[in-house]
């Protein structure tokens, strides 16, 4: 939604007739199917989940609650402490009106939308789970692992915000455009266009908001007037969103039988005995296959490369750098003992621009020599090349005769 369909409804805004020339498909059509398939997908996606996965967790004790009507009175004093300690100091509330500045939702973030009670219009709560955790582990009985969605510990608490009641809360989601809008790669400075597309990334347009299915019709185009989106941009979910949360899903003790088993990356025999990978370099020709084995040989060589006096230049090419990466350090290490260092960094991989940026800067100011991405292309290879003075061959000893040859 933030590339692919934010392109589309880009196309939607250019002449009719030019469209037809650069497009052969039409955006509003294929923005229709779109909404098709990912809702079917949903609803398959949300039979699979209520259906297999929570009768699943219930059959090793582990409840997810989702409503929070089902707390024990233990568990709803500790969801008020939970809320007043952790939760009430991130909460950001505001009235929401087509005739007031509308209000503005952060990419990927969760929110109430609450129709208030007493003729208190409608209000918007954030839900804070980019700084608090989305699950929360509530006490529970012997034997038994019950967990919450940070959005219950919210519901269940609003009455604290708001005195006169609230009639009903709903959750929602906005997807914004992500897509680097640069007119013109071939002129000007790259680096600094990209540099200022980035900035404006994080206040894309909309290209999606996703809401309770359980919303009013009239709720929903109240909504789709406020934030200005089309028919197209409203997707129906369920009562959460954001199911990759799932990934820090918290797990009872002791039960590694839950978990996938776990598949390390394999040694490579030769690099793993050998204390010098310049010197099993020497000895035979090395293919690696990542992810299947291990990656760290190649921060290890260009770290030996650093300390090595007989290397004199290292040239690579970055396409996604961690923002710890091993790689970037072994480079600036290599570069502060006096290496040549050279750099291409693709400052075109998307989601991965800033961390590219930051590291292709800090190399430079380390003085190493980077070169930025090239208008027209993205470099995805990733190459290394090690300049290193080798000793003169000794043609008179037999064992180099049994692996070097010379051509005249």
């Amino acid at each position: 939604f933030r590339v692919r369909v934010a392109a589309l409804r880009q196309f939607q805004k250019i002449d009719k007739q030019e469209r037809k020339t650069i497009l052969e498909v039409k955006p509003k059509k294929e923005l229709r199917e779109i909404k098709k398939i990912v809702h079917q997908q949903q609803v398959e996606f949300g039979i699979i989940f209520r259906s297999q996965i929570i009768p699943a967790l219930r059959e090793r004790s582990i409840f997810l609650l989702n409503d929070h009507h089902l707390f024990s009175s233990v568990q709803k004093q500790f969801a008020r402490d939970y809320f007043q300690e952790k939760v009430l100091p991130h909460l950001q509330f505001q009235h929401i009106d087509t005739e007031l500045e509308v209000p503005f939702l952060k990419n990927r973030g969760l929110y109430f939308v609450l129709s208030l009670a007493q003729g208190g219009g409608l209000g918007l709560v954030n839900i804070p789970s980019e700084v608090l955790s989305r699950f929360v582990l509530l006490p529970s009985l012997d034997g038994q692992f019950q967990v919450t969605f940070l959005d219950e510990i919210i519901r269940a608490n609003l009455e604290q915000l708001f005195p006169e009641g609230v009639q009903a809360a709903y959750s929602i989601k906005v997807s914004r455009d992500a897509e680097l809008y640069i007119d013109d790669e071939y002129s000007g400075d790259l680096l600094e266009k990209i540099k200022a597309s980035l900035a404006e990334r994080s206040i894309g347009a909309p290209t999606r908001l996703l809401y309770d299915s359980a919303m009013s019709i009239e709720l929903t185009q109240k909504l789709k007037a406020i934030f200005q989106l089309k028919k197209n941009d409203l997707f129906p979910g369920a009562r959460y969103h954001n199911f990759s949360d799932f990934f820090a899903f918290p797990a009872p003790p002791n039960t590694p039988d839950l978990y996938d088993a776990p598949m390390p990356p394999l040694p490579h025999l030769l690099l793993e005995t050998s204390s010098s990978i310049f010197q099993s370099v020497q000895l035979q020709d090395i293919l690696l296959h990542f992810p299947y084995q291990k990656y760290n040989y190649i921060p290890r060589w260009i770290n030996e490369a650093a300390q090595d006096p007989a290397v004199e230049e290292i040239k690579i090419t970055l396409y996604r750098v961690a923002k710890n990466s091993s790689i970037a350090q072994a480079l600036l290490k290599a570069q502060q003992n006096g290496k040549k260092i050279t750099a291409f960094v693709e400052v075109k991989a998307r989601f991965d621009e800033e961390s590219n940026l930051h590291w292709g800067e800090t190399l430079e100011e380390a003085g190493a020599r980077v070169i930025y991405s090239r208008p027209g292309i993205k470099v995805h290879s990733k190459i290394l090349l090690i300049t290193r003075r080798e000793e003169q061959l000794d043609s008179a000893r037999p064992s180099v005769l049994k692996h070097y040859t010379y051509l005249g």
